[in-house]
C-alpha cells in the first residue's frame, strides 16, 4: 500500500535506519557468509557502518536459482503490464529522491544540488524511458531468398547482473537495470562497496512497484562477490561500470567461464579542444563544470584542455577564475549551498592528492591554481590546474577521477587531433568552435566513443554511451542499451513445399 503522497508505506529506511541485508527473491535475508564491510563518511571521517553484508558464493546461486525460477514467466509479461511495473517503479523512486539521495551522501560527500537529484532523477528517467521501449523493439524481416523467409526476434538473455560504480551508484542502476529489465531479462544489482545503501533500500520499491520474486534483486559485497557474479556459469549477460583493470578481469572471467554477454563502461581521460572562434563565456562554463562536478569523480571528466593559440591568455583566465569560484563552493555536503564535497574515501584522497604532488614535486607542468593540500583539508581537495604539460607526464596521461585538469595550447587542427588521440582512452571528447564544417569535421576524427560540440561531458538517454578503445565495450542506453540485453535470433521459413 502507499500514502495518498505516493509515498511507499514500507520504506522506512534513512541514514539513522541504514539497509543491512541482502534482497533476494523479494525477501531481505542476511548474508550466509560472517564477512561483513566497513564505510565511513568522508565528510568527517565517522563510521557509518560496519554490518554492510557481502554476498557469499550461496547467496550468489540463492538469487541466481531465483532469477532463473521467474524468468520463463517474467519473459512472457504482456508488454503493458511490464511497462506499468517500471513505470511505477519509476514513480516511487522520484517520491523518495531525498532519502535516497542522503543514503548515497553519507558515504560518497556529494551534495543533494548537484549530484545527489542529479543521481536519483537519471534513475526514474531510465525507468521510464525504457518502460516505453517494451512493446517497440522491433525485430527483422527479410525478402525471401532463394524461397526463405527470414526473421530476426531480440530475444532476452534470460539471467543478468549489474556491477555499478560508487560515483553515480542510482543512475549506473538505471542505465543497466530500467533496459534488461525491459527487455524480459531477469536482473541482480550489485552496488559497489562505497555506496551499497540506496541499492540495498530499493527493497520496499522493487516489491510494491509489482516485480515478482526473483525478477529484481540486490546483492551488496566487495570485489569477491563481483567475481562471483562475473564468473558464474548461469548468469547469461553482465554489465559493468568502473576502472579499466577491473574491467579487463571481468571480461577474462567471462571468457573462461561461459562467455557470458559484457558490457564495460570503463575510464577515460576526456579532450576538450577549444578553437579561435568558440564563444568564450559557453566554452568556460562547460570545461569548469566538466572537471568540478562531482568533486571530479565522473569518468567522462573533460580532463585535458586543449586551447587555440590565439585565444589562449583570455580563455586561461575565465577558466582559473571559473575554477576558483567554485572553490568557494566546496563545503559540508549537507549543506544546500554546497556544489562540491569531499572525495568519497581516504585511498581516492590520497590517490588524488598524490597525483598533485608529483605534479609539482616532478614539475610535470606549471601549476595554475590549487595545489595546496594539507591534513587538515581531510578528504576535501581544492580543484587544480596545471599548464604546459608534457605529453609524456604522468597527469597528463592517467585518469586521476579527480578535480585536476591540465591545458595545453595547440596552433593546427591537425596537431590537436594527434594529441586528443595520443592515449588508450577514448570515452568522450568536446570540441568548440562557431564553424560547423571543423566541428563535424575534428568530431569525425577524435577516436572517441562520444563527442560533444560546444558542449562536453554529457549524456543523453536517447543516445548510445560509451568509449573506444580502452574505455569500453558495448554500449548502454538508447536503443543500443537494450539491444545489449538480448540476443538476436534468426528463424528461417521454408516456403518452397
Amino acid at each position: 500500500m502507499s500514502h495518498s503522497n505516493g509515498t511507499s508505506s514500507s520504506f522506512d529506511f534513512s541514514a539513522s535506519k541504514l539497509p543491512l541485508k541482502l534482497f533476494i527473491n523479494n525477501e531481505y535475508v542476511n548474508s550466509s557468509g560472517t564477512k561483513k564491510l566497513s564505510v565511513h563518511n568522508p565528510r568527517d571521517g565517522s563510521l557509518v557502518s560496519d554490518s554492510v553484508p557481502v554476498a557469499s558464493e550461496q547467496d550468489v546461486d540463492s538469487a541466481v536459482a531465483a532469477a532463473e525460477a521467474a524468468f520463463p514467466a517474467w519473459r512472457k509479461t504482456p508488454p503493458d503490464s511490464r511497462r506499468e511495473i517500471l513505470l511505477k517503479f519509476a514513480s516511487l523512486v522520484e517520491a523518495h529522491d531525498r532519502t535516497l539521495a542522503e543514503l548515497t551522501r553519507i558515504t560518497l560527500g556529494s551534495p543533494y544540488r548537484t549530484m545527489g537529484s542529479f543521481d536519483t532523477k537519471l534513475c526514474c528517467d531510465s525507468f521510464k524511458y525504457y518502460a516505453g521501449w517494451i512493446d517497440k523493439l522491433e525485430g527483422e524481416t527479410h525478402p525471401q531468398d532463394a524461397g526463405f523467409l527470414q526473421i530476426v526476434r531480440n530475444e532476452p538473455l534470460g539471467v543478468v547482473a549489474g556491477l555499478v560504480t560508487w560515483n553515480g551508484p542510482l543512475c549506473t542502476t538505471g542505465f543497466k537495470a530500467a533496459p534488461a529489465l525491459a527487455a524480459g531479462n531477469c536482473f541482480i544489482l550489485k552496488p559497489s562497496e562505497k555506496t551499497p545503501f540506496a541499492a540495498l533500500a530499493l527493497g520496499p520499491l522493487i516489491k510494491e512497484a509489482g516485480f515478482p520474486p526473483g525478477v529484481f534483486q540486490v546483492v551488496s559485497g566487495d570485489g569477491s562477490t563481483g567475481a562471483l557474479l562475473a564468473s558464474h556459469m548461469r548468469i547469461r549477460g553482465l554489465s559493468f561500470t568502473g576502472s579499466i583493470p577491473v574491467g579487463k578481469k571481468i571480461q577474462e572471467m567471462a571468457a573462461k567461464t561461459n562467455l557470458k554477454r559484457v558490457v564495460l563502461e570503463l575510464g577515460g581521460k576526456s579532450p576538450a579542444i577549444v578553437f579561435d572562434d568558440c564563444d568564450l563565456e559557453n566554452t568556460v562554463a562547460w570545461t569548469v563544470r566538466a572537471i568540478t562536478v562531482n568533486t571530479g569523480q565522473v569518468c567522462f571528466a573533460a580532463s585535458k584542455v586543449y586551447v587555440q593559440e590565439g585565444i589562449y591568455d583570455k580563455f586561461l583566465a575565465k577558466y582559473k577564475a571559473g575554477i576558483e569560484s567554485k572553490v568557494q563552493e566546496m563545503g559540508d555536503p549537507e549543506q544546500e549551498s554546497t556544489c562540491i564535497g569531499p572525495l568519497v574515501d581516504k585511498a581516492q584522497s590520497e590517490r588524488v592528492k598524490g597525483f598533485i604532488q608529483r605534479g609539482v614535486d616532478e614539475r610535470q607542468g606549471t601549476l595554475l591554481t590549487g595545489g595546496k593540500q594539507t591534513e587538515d583539508d581531510g578528504l576535501f581537495v581544492k580543484p587544480t590546474v596545471f599548464t604546459d604539460v608534457d605529453q609524456t607526464a604522468e597527469i597528463y596521461n592517467q585518469e586521476i577521477f579527480g578535480p585536476v585538469a591540465i591545458v595545453n595550447t595547440f596552433k593546427t587542427e591537425e596537431e590537436v587531433i594527434q594529441k586528443a588521440n595520443s592515449n588508450e582512452y577514448g570515452l568522450m571528447a568536446g570540441v568548440f568552435t562557431q564553424d560547423i564544417n571543423r566541428a563535424l569535421r575534428v568530431a569525425g576524427e577524435v577516436d572517441s566513443g562520444m563527442v560533444g560540440i560546444n558542449c562536453v561531458s554529457m549524456a543523453l538517454l536517447t543516445s548510445p554511451f560509451g568509449g573506444s578503445k580502452a574505455s569500453g565495450i558495448g554500449r548502454e542506453l538508447g536503443k543500443a542499451g537494450m539491444l545489449a540485453f538480448t540476443e538476436p535470433k534468426t528463424i528461417m521459413v521454408n516456403m518452397t513445399y
